[in-house]
């Protein structure tokens, strides 16, 4: 994994903190944190993606945050366990995994 991956994946973890934070912030310090979280979020996508297929990176990006916020939800904040919403969330990640799998064919087979 590239610095431009790891970028991606941790513009995702903030993307969790401020998704969540919109949720649940109530207080100036929490405000203040998801506002931060927004931005790095962003800076991170696109300093990430500027190497990468942006679709890809995007599709990175947004899977790990929605895998990650729902976790967070159901472990954090009480949120019901619901199979449906785990076979969903596999069906995402299984989607952004061969999208990066394909993509990283054709960037070989380019080379």
């Amino acid at each position: 994994m590239n610095k431009d991956w790891i970028k991606i994946v941790t513009a995702a973890l903030f993307e969790i903190g401020w998704v969540i934070g919109l949720k649940h912030a109530s207080g100036f310090g929490e405000w203040g944190a998801t506002i931060l979280a927004i931005a790095a979020s962003f800076y991170l996508l696109v300093t990430g993606s500027r190497y990468l297929p942006v679709g890809t990176a995007y599709a990175v990006f947004v899977g790990l945050g929605t895998t990650g916020t729902v976790i967070a939800e159901i472990v954090l904040f009480g949120e019901p366990f619901l199979w449906s919403k785990i076979i969903f969330i596999l069906l995402l990640l299984s989607g952004v995994v061969g999208l990066k799998l394909v993509t990283d064919e054709k960037k070989e087979a380019e080379a």
